[in-house]
């Protein structure tokens, strides 16, 4: 079988059908001609001239004219294209780490899991908060109701979180 290298200044070239005009400036500047015969023929008076037609029918003539326009070596049209896509674009990426897409999934997912609460020996867990009697207790919640007390979190570099009530009196 015999092959033939083609030129890249061949394949570049658009086909020109009428003059200047290639195929998709003809469509646009044909589509219009069809579009007003069906208006002439449907709406009232029907097959006869009115002036709403005809600025109807002008109208829609030059609507698809101008989209027939070149800039550029591209059609008007396609620049449209490019700025509607351009603009109907999202504009921001939400990241969203639940994805459950390349996940594994599992077959007893909506099941939960029972465990046996004597499997856990009570003696692990221990509560880091200090115990505190009533009235302790309502002298703290007293405290910290008051506007006049001013509390502070602030943390250290390992994460410990440190907790103060200053009173101004």
């Amino acid at each position: 079988m015999k092959t033939a290298i083609v030129p890249a200044q061949v394949t570049t070239v658009e086909d020109k059908v009428a003059g200047n005009l290639n195929l998709t400036q003809l469509l646009l500047i044909a589509c219009p001609v069809f579009v007003s015969g069906a208006i002439y023929a449907i709406f009232p008076p029907s097959f006869e001239i009115a002036a709403y037609k005809i600025v109807t029918m002008t109208t829609l003539f030059c609507f698809f004219a101008f989209l027939a326009i070149r800039i550029k070596e591209r059609l008007l049209l396609m620049w449209l294209i490019v700025f509607f896509r351009y603009n109907s674009r999202p504009r921001y990426y939400v990241f969203d780490k639940n994805d459950a897409f390349l996940r594994e999934k599992f077959e007893n997912a909506d099941e939960p899991i029972e465990i046996e609460a004597s499997a856990i020996p009570e003696d692990t867990i221990k509560s880091l908060l200090p115990q505190m009697n009533i009235a302790e207790r309502a002298r703290f919640e007293s405290i910290i109701s008051n506007p006049n007390s001013k509390l502070s979190l602030t943390t250290n570099k390992k994460g410990v979180l440190h907790v103060s009530i200053t009173e101004i009196k």
